[in-house]
């Protein structure tokens, strides 16, 4: 192994130790500009591959910063607030019915608006509206937690690993829809038998209804979401990228905050530009390590046709490249290799990096970002509910959802 290889895989170490250890931002921008210069140093990849990559990636990394500044401007109209209360005013105190409620809310928080609102947004005000009625708040913190990966199959702008592949399948926005929607509905299924399960004695507990005054649900951040999802599917026809529509919607959701002290500066740290730019540096990064034996091994290991078996074998292969170097670069790894096999096999991938990083912490940003949001809480996080839960049923679901994608695509007749 030469000095080019050996820099490509200690930069992607460094990188993700860095997305683990969750530094500051001028930490994390130091540590990609040290990665790129190091591996451009070293010949690993050339300036030319390396602004390639960058350009492929700008328009997801500008989605990015879109749908964050736009589920942060929903959160100042008081959109997560009022949501939070009435789940907990319709599950009057039965845990059992909070978490269905909160299934529901974490699927379509995830598919509108991405993992990371599910997450950041989501989970705390669940937790406070468990609280409220004198329920555990953990099964509904950990079903937030699993479905930010697993519920962000159903649009292409759920999540990033989504929009890096839409391009590649050759689908239309509602065509990848279409093709994913059943996938969705077995994955959250699938996730919900597991949670309901596992926390079995604690969702027996019963509570007390909530007597405070209500919050409203806002009106004008539901409204803005919905044209944007309605925007996402019509303009996609028209080969618009889905960051100007996402931009659109921050903007329109965002100028009303703005007569309020300090919102402008939690609207700028809400686009975490400084972890845009780290991902742009992740992607020459990862381009360099496709030249080492990680990508001739990834490239041996990926079946070269679409049956079941096969894509089985790419979506289990996806899900333990997830959880061993985060899906994020495990989809810019394995995306070169899969695009020339087809549309189906690419879905398959899909459901391995996202269905399948709820393994281990390091499998999504989204599962680093739900812990640092409970421990920021003080509400640490059982490592147990995670870790034993995530490695013995992850498996099992990846397979089953791949399994429906086989099936739901055959009747398709692709």
């Amino acid at each position: 192994m030469g000095l080019p290889e050996i820099c490509a895989l200690v930069a992607l170490a460094a990188m993700l130790l860095t997305v683990v250890a969750a530094p500051t931002a001028r930490i994390e921008v130091a540590v990609g500009t040290i990665a790129v210069g190091g591996v451009l140093f070293a010949g690993s990849i050339s300036r030319e591959a390396a602004r390639n990559e960058v350009a492929s990636l700008l328009p997801v990394a500008a989605f990015l910063v879109a749908v964050l500044v736009l589920a942060e401007a929903a959160a100042l109209h008081g959109l997560f607030d009022g949501l939070g209360d009435l789940l907990g005013r319709l599950a009057g105190g039965s845990s059992s019915r909070m978490l269905t409620l909160t299934f529901g809310a974490a699927a379509g928080t995830t598919a509108v608006l991405s993992l990371d609102a599910t997450v950041v947004l989501l989970t705390p005000v669940v937790t406070a509206a468990a609280i409220r009625q004198g329920l555990d708040p953990r099964p509904h913190e950990v079903a937030c937690a699993r479905l930010a990966n697993s519920a962000s199959l159903l649009f292409p702008v759920s999540n990033l690993t989504n929009l890096l592949a839409f391009s590649a399948t050759g689908l239309t926005f509602v065509g990848f829809m279409a093709a994913m929607a059943p996938v969705w509905l077995i994955a959250i299924a699938v996730e919900y038998a597991t949670i309901r399960s596992w926390f079995a004695h604690r969702l027996r507990w019963r509570g007390h209804e909530q007597h405070s005054a209500p919050v409203e649900v806002p009106t004008l951040p539901v409204l803005v979401i919905g044209v944007t999802m309605a925007a996402f599917a019509a303009l996609s026809l028209l080969g618009v990228e889905p960051a100007w529509v996402a931009a659109v919607g921050a903007i329109t959701l965002a100028v009303p905050t703005l007569r309020h002290r300090g919102s402008a500066r939690v609207l700028l740290r809400a686009a975490h530009l400084p972890f845009a730019y780290f991902v742009l540096c992740w992607a020459i990064v990862v381009a360099a390590v496709n030249e080492t034996i990680v990508g001739e091994l990834a490239r041996r290991a990926v079946p070269d046709h679409d049956g079941l078996a096969a894509l089985l074998v790419i979506s289990l292969l996806a899900m333990f490249a997830a959880n061993l170097l985060n899906n994020l670069p495990a989809t810019l790894l394995l995306l070169p290799i899969i695009t020339g096999l087809g549309t189906v096999p690419l879905l398959a991938m899909l459901v391995g990096v996202n269905v399948g990083s709820n393994a281990t912490y390091v499998g999504s940003l989204a599962n680093l970002l739900w812990r640092r949001t409970m421990l920021r809480r003080s509400l640490l996080p059982s490592t147990r509910d995670w870790v034993v839960l995530g490695l013995t049923t992850t498996a099992p679901a990846v397979a089953v959802a791949t399994t429906v994608l086989w099936g739901w695509t055959r009747l398709l007749g692709w």
